[in-house]
């Protein structure tokens, strides 16, 4: 039922009656001629998403989701398996036969960056609901883009599909490039072909790969081997109570109930490991800022370190919510809080014997304590405090890295502006 909870998310009617049709087309990729799909009764229909772009949101409709069988995968025998310039290809038929979704939309997307902004949106939607991992990488998720051009006031071009775009930042420089193409084509008199065309990465380029078929040629008829699909009222009822709260959602709850901005929010709500592991962290006592600001630097480097959900992070969330107090109390500063997160992480310890095994004390180190350390640093440092007497560091780099050494010998334990200051009244 992934397919019906995906449908559901975009808002879009689902089918309680849909048919299985044998879409007929010979290709290398397609064995048996024809391929398992749906025509005129598809899994759902009319629905949308929203993207952002330039601030402004635009509503992107969802012509259709369907079901289909995929097909074979095409490995060009040339460097990185490109197409252009190699002397045969192979078939990879591993996947096929393996079950899909398509989604089409209406041609609302007006740009290359909106087409971007669509797909990034899409992907996280599926990886919300536990429908894919979303890699296009690999090829769980796949994008095929339609594009025409048209002058102002004017009728459509021809339609130009565009395949093998496996990045988002792919799909943005292939339709950059497909645009531009079609614009040279257009003012030279000449008539764009339909037709579908190969993204080369490595030369920037779109390559023609075949002509496009119209949906006639395909002789679509219902399939006499399989079944009506039939997903009853009660199952969709019961699968919209059982959505999670969506990303946008989340993203605007963040936004008004823990005050944050709209950049600290989409950074928190790209992943819903990540989106979850702040609410856990508020709820235990972590303030709100803090938590941000860690999840969104320290966290997330170690889950996209080491390839993991915030669920897999060997911290408690009682021992990281616990951290995140201290830092805000003011008992380890930002410096000294990195080594203690370090330590927890590589030995399992919770907060206290992480602090007791890196030899830190609890509190900022003020004062007198302070400055004595200030005045030993500057006397061992003699030459470099005579140089930035001098007027020689116009940048402030001398400064910084005195400062530097008194942080070290603090063990972070001071405030880095307090010691700043002090440097600078000392010299």
């Amino acid at each position: 039922m992934y397919a019906v909870r995906m449908a559901l998310a975009m808002r879009c009617k689902v089918n309680t009656h849909t048919v299985f049709h044998r879409k007929h087309y010979f290709y290398p990729d397609l064995p048996k001629a024809y391929q398992i799909s749906q025509y005129d009764l598809p899994l759902a229909v009319d629905g949308h998403l929203e993207v952002n772009d330039d601030e402004k949101a635009h509503k992107i409709r969802i012509q259709r989701l369907h079901l289909e069988e995929d097909a074979g995968k095409l490995v060009h025998a040339a460097i990185g398996g490109r197409l252009m310039g190699a002397d045969y290809s192979l078939v990879d038929y591993n996947r096929s036969g393996v079950p899909l979704m398509e989604i089409v939309t209406q041609p609302d997307i007006t740009s290359p960056k909106q087409a971007r902004e669509f797909v990034s949106r899409l992907r996280q939607l599926v990886r919300y609901l536990g429908v894919s991992d979303g890699d296009m990488e690999s090829g769980s998720l796949r994008v095929d883009a339609n594009i025409s051009i048209m002058e102002p006031g004017g009728k459509w071009g021809e339609k130009v599909e565009v395949k093998n775009m496996n990045s988002l930042k792919a799909l943005e420089r292939a339709l950059e490039y497909e645009y531009e193409r079609q614009k040279e084509v257009k003012s030279k008199g000449e008539t764009i072909v339909r037709e579908t065309r190969h993204w080369d990465d490595d030369s920037g380029k779109t390559i023609s790969s075949r002509s496009k078929e119209e949906a006639e040629d395909y002789r679509y008829f219902p399939d006499p081997d399989l079944p009506p699909l039939v997903v009853d009222e009660r199952t969709i009822v019961q699968l919209c109570k059982e959505l999670p709260e969506l990303p946008w959602e989340v993203r605007d709850r963040f936004i008004s109930d823990y005050g944050l901005s709209l950049e600290e929010a989409e950074v928190l709500t790209e992943r819903r490991d990540v989106a979850l592991l702040m609410d856990d962290l508020v709820k235990r006592g972590s303030p709100v800022k803090v938590a941000s600001n860690w999840i969104r630097t320290e966290i997330m480097r170690v889950l996209n370190e080491r390839a993991i959900s915030a669920e897999e992070l060997t911290i408690p969330p009682d021992e990281m919510a616990l951290l995140l107090s201290r830092i805000d109390r003011g008992d380890l500063s930002t410096t000294a809080a990195k080594e203690v997160f370090a330590m927890m992480l590589e030995k399992s310890l919770n907060v206290d014997d992480a602090i007791r095994a890196l030899g830190l004390s609890t509190g900022k180190l003020t004062g007198s304590d302070l400055e004595a350390i200030v005045v030993k640093v500057l006397a061992e440092n003699a030459e470099v405090v005579e140089e930035i007497r001098a007027g020689k560091d116009k940048k402030g780099k001398k400064v910084k890295f005195l400062q530097g050494i008194v942080m070290r010998e603090t063990k972070g334990q001071a405030d880095p502006k307090e010691v700043q200051s002090l440097i600078m009244s000392k010299i």
